[in-house]
């Protein structure tokens, strides 16, 4: 409805129904005018009716949905079932062309305007999470393996003479996987204990690049979010030496977004030393779907060329979701979800002798199971078993001399980034959207599997146990 099809309607309807009708639509007009104009995400969160209303303006601007369109090519839009063009909002030639996928569509105006707009918003939500020089940044409809990969491929046209990629053990095979996929040998720095936590070898770091010669190195590849005993790279460290050696730097920041300390540490670093890209995950971050990422960073240039690698059209699935959730939520609801989410995290000062101390982890805990490991080393892995078959997922049990290989590399200590932690452990996540019920269920049913180890393992490690999981519950209600 524009204007001039109000003032017709005035014949039909009383002008003054009408005029009000006409101010409600200019209410969710002035929204999208306001995002169009400062590309940001809105302060307050929009009604479903008002995004819905702009994502079916967007949907009408796509050759698919023109009133009378005759197309004759391969690619017209054509969807055989309406439940799927719904839950597409219609938005069905996806993002990008052949050459580049933040380039625009000729047939596509709509879906094109959302793409632009989705890496819009969520450079500003990287900026105001921490990171504040990010210059440049895209969606990308790949999960944070395929992503890395992507970049690794992108560097690979600038350093075609290196063979190597230098990366601080972190025991997730997606983040192992993603430069060999790219044809890249990884160098394995082997973590350092440090107390209780496992910190990055920069010694190590320094003597492999001496050893190998910066030049045959395509990157480091550093970590910023993990589980405990581990903790983040030490970023500013490697960001120095990168820029020392001339050797680029891509950050893993797979759920680090929800984390200030971690967006710190990619500023800082940034601000130091070199950091060339940093890549997030869109479901642990956003919560939506699985199937997207944020590549970002400091210089436009190079995060266009990664956007120029990518072959071929992409989804815009992953775009419409994040920015659907962001204008739903708005700055200041995601802004809340975060602070929900630090409390969680809190309690580190207060864990005592019971929690492994890793004060520089600020996403994750864990708690020793010696004893446990003493009585029984089958209790350790049972105790996992016995929550993840109650639907407690999430908290994992770390169990000593578990071997994996992985593409053909043989890891020790597996799960635990390192060949010999000195103990077996539980550990859990403060990640974005838990709540205090899902630590109130949790309890339950972690009470009913303490019941029955209960005869098998000594008390004072039923109590610890039990300490650990209070301590959960005390952050809710402080």
């Amino acid at each position: 409805m524009n204007s001039q099809n109000f003032s017709l309607s005035e014949k039909l309807v009383s002008c003054s129904y009408v005029r009000q009708g006409l101010q409600a639509r200019r209410g969710h007009e002035q929204l999208v005018r306001v995002l169009l104009q400062q590309g940001k995400c809105p302060e307050e969160g929009w009604s479903e009716s008002t995004v819905e209303l702009f994502l079916n303006e967007l949907a009408v601007m796509d050759s698919n949905n023109f009133l009378g369109n005759c197309g004759v090519g391969e690619r017209e839009g054509r969807v055989a079932s309406g439940l799927v063009a719904r839950r597409h909002y219609r938005l069905i030639h996806g993002i990008g062309r052949s050459g580049d996928i933040a380039a625009v569509q000729p047939k596509a105006a709509g879906s094109s305007l959302l793409n632009k707009i989705t890496n819009s918003v969520v450079l500003d939500v990287l900026r105001f999470t921490g990171v504040r020089s990010v210059s440049s940044c895209f969606v990308v409809p790949m999960a944070t393996g395929m992503s890395l990969t992507l970049c690794f491929l992108t560097l690979r046209h600038r350093r075609p003479g290196a063979r190597y990629i230098l990366w601080p053990r972190i025991d997730q095979k997606s983040c192992f996987k993603s430069m060999l996929t790219a044809g890249f040998e990884p160098v394995v720095i082997e973590n350092v204990l440090e107390g209780d936590e496992l910190r990055t070898n920069l010694e190590e770091v320094e003597r492999k690049i001496e050893e190998l010669g910066a030049e045959n190195f395509l990157c480091v590849h550093s970590t910023t979010s993990c589980f405990a005993p581990r903790v983040p790279d030490r970023l500013e460290e490697l960001a120095v030496l990168c820029a020392k050696h001339d050797i680029p730097h891509i950050v893993n920041n797979a759920y680090g977004m929800q984390s200030s300390k971690c967006m710190h540490l990619i500023q800082q670093g940034a601000r130091v030393g070199r950091i060339d890209a940093f890549v997030q995950s869109l479901d642990k971050n956003f919560m939506v779907p699985v199937g997207g990422a944020i590549i970002a960073g400091f210089d436009e240039s190079f995060i266009t060329e990664i956007s120029k690698m990518y072959p071929g059209r992409a989804s815009a699935s992953p775009s419409l979701d994040v920015l659907i959730t962001l204008l739903t939520l708005g700055a200041n609801g995601y802004k809340k979800l975060l602070a929900e989410r630090k409390e969680l995290s809190a309690l580190a000062e207060r864990h005592g002798e019971r929690l492994l101390h890793t004060p520089h982890n600020p996403i994750s805990l864990a708690m020793s199971l010696t004893r446990l490991q003493t009585h029984s080393a089958a209790a350790v892995t049972q105790l996992g078993s016995m929550l993840f078959t109650r639907q407690v997922s999430g908290a994992r049990v770390v169990p000593l001399g578990v071997e994996q290989t992985v593409s053909g590399h043989t890891f020790r200590g597996f799960m635990s980034h390192t060949d010999a932690y000195p103990c077996p452990y539980l550990n859990a996540a403060s990640a974005i959207g838990i709540t205090r019920d899902d630590i109130t269920l949790c309890i339950k049913r972690l009470d009913k599997c303490l019941k029955s180890l209960s005869k098998e393992a000594p008390a004072e490690k039923i109590h610890a146990i039990y300490s650990f999981i209070l301590i959960l519950l005390d952050t809710f209600s402080s």
